[in-house]
């Protein structure tokens, strides 16, 4: 078992975790998890066009959508209304793209797809590693450098704006960081799992903290125990890693709404 955590796997989920939990608190708040599911969805054709012009994955997806997140941030900046049913349209549809591109590329190019819609843990690298927790760390000081700007901006836009803070910036800030994290964490959990790594562990820790820095730091802590606790049931179960770590930290969440329920009854 001692081997377990000195696997480059669980290292990365380490690092990713934290990124995840600061980072999952604002998609939380500011009930974002359909602008991750776009992103992450599109990180397939940003697949898909890295290994049609034969470059580097991560470069590529990271570069796609990036760009995208740019034009996201654009788009809630002109439009007045919400932009669920955009995203939605862009969300299924450059699934839709990226898996009908990939399918006719790896005619003459085989491709395990599997690694890229559920992530394989076990086929993470030290290379992937040092990628991991650099892109990790970068997402960290960014965020801890723009904390309170974004703070403000998510709980309250209209005091944010008479303190002459650019809600464009501050949003678009928040939106990169998550491109970043989405494009490093794609190998590690998947293109169709990377949403729950980010909001699960925040809105678990919501249970157990009274103030925004407490939530960050114990949804990185309830991430590390979910990550380790996914890899080990998985070890032991013989099941996938990565749905096991999505499916130990929806039952750590589900066990901190009943400690919840039952405390209020107390």
């Amino acid at each position: 078992m001692f081997e377990l955590f000195c696997l480059p796997g669980w290292l990365s989920g380490v690092f990713l975790s934290l990124a995840i939990g600061p980072l999952g608190c604002f998609i939380v708040w500011r009930r974002m998890s359909s602008f991750g599911d776009t992103l992450s969805h599109s990180s397939l054709l940003g697949l898909a066009i890295s290994v049609a012009f034969q470059s580097n994955s991560f470069y590529i997806i990271l570069g796609f959508i990036s760009l995208l997140a740019i034009f996201l941030a654009w788009l809630e900046k002109i439009l007045p209304i919400s932009l669920e049913t955009i995203l939605s349209i862009i969300s299924h549809s450059s699934l839709a793209l990226g898996i009908v591109l990939i399918s006719l590329i790896s005619t003459s190019e085989p491709i395990n797809f599997n690694n890229y819609l559920f992530g394989d843990l076990l086929s993470v690298t030290k290379s992937d590693l040092i990628t991991i927790s650099l892109g990790s760390i970068i997402v960290l000081i960014v965020l801890i450098i723009r904390w309170n700007t974004i703070l403000l901006v998510t709980i309250n836009p209209e005091l944010a704006q008479i303190d002459g803070i650019n809600i464009f910036y501050a949003r678009l800030t928040l939106m990169l960081t998550t491109a970043l994290t989405i494009s490093i964490a794609m190998k590690f959990v998947g293109a169709l799992l990377i949403t729950s790594l980010l909001v699960i562990p925040p809105a678990t820790a919501q249970y157990f903290s009274n103030s925004p820095e407490k939530m960050a730091i114990i949804g990185i802590l309830i991430s590390i125990f979910s990550i380790t606790g996914g890899i080990i049931l998985s070890i032991l179960l013989n099941i996938p890693t990565s749905p096991s770590i999505v499916l130990f930290a929806s039952f750590i969440y589900l066990l901190s709404i009943l400690k919840n329920f039952f405390y209020k009854k107390l």
